[in-house]
């Protein structure tokens, strides 16, 4: 591992003593790699992945930016988990800096009715 990725594992770590997701309030945890982005509801009690979703599983069109991907994953993500009656949740930003895709996923889900 590099000491960037070691460095933000460093981070996670610390976000994630504070941060548990439970069966009423599931942990919405993302991760960035260099062409994609993931985003996960988790429910640390039962150790359970909820539901996924990544920019692959959207549909962008020719030319889109990757923070516009970004932002689709997180309104389906929201509108997956509405249907499955959870509206509130933690956020997880998984060790990343809260900008540029992270946030944009975070936005999508606000916008598709998941408060946090």
């Amino acid at each position: 591992m590099s000491i960037k990725t070691l460095k933000r594992v460093r981070r996670h770590k610390k976000i994630r003593k504070d941060i548990v997701g439970t069966k009423d309030r599931p942990r919405l945890c993302v991760f960035r790699s260099n062409l994609h982005i993931y985003a996960q509801l988790i429910n640390d009690e039962n150790a359970k992945v909820l539901m996924s979703v990544s920019d692959k599983d959207v549909k962008i069109k020719r030319g889109e930016k990757k923070s516009e991907a970004a932002k689709e994953v997180g309104k389906m993500i929201a509108k997956q988990a509405v249907e499955s009656k959870i509206e509130k949740v933690v956020f997880d930003r998984g060790g990343f800096v809260f900008h540029g895709r992270v946030k944009a996923v975070a936005e999508g889900a606000r916008e598709g009715g998941l408060k946090f």
